[in-house]
């Protein structure tokens, strides 16, 4: 068994009259074809989608984007652990 993508959801951003969360501030797909070589991520926001293209093989790429979609999703610049989580999900689809 192989996973080809993953959808990931942020925080909310605001809280409705009953006290329960409303829509998250952004969603991204991340993905890879067989053999590709760049992880494909797509971050969408009420604004419109953005697609980025990470080499699989450039530990920069990776961390870089892992931060980028940390800030997106959760709405501020996270922590090193907060970051590694998104660092992992990417990694996953490096190997």
């Amino acid at each position: 068994m192989r996973i080809t993508s993953i959808e990931l959801a942020g925080s909310s951003r605001t809280t409705l009259r009953d006290g329960t969360p409303g829509l998250p501030r952004a969603f991204a797909k991340v993905s890879r074809t067989t053999d590709a070589q760049y992880i494909e991520v797509t971050i969408l926001r009420p604004g419109g989608e953005r697609k980025h293209m990470i080499r699989t093989d450039c530990e920069e790429d990776i961390r870089s984007m892992a931060e980028c979609l940390q800030n997106q999703l959760d709405g501020y610049d996270g922590t090193n652990s907060e970051i590694e989580e998104y660092v992992r999900v990417l990694q996953y689809f490096a190997d």
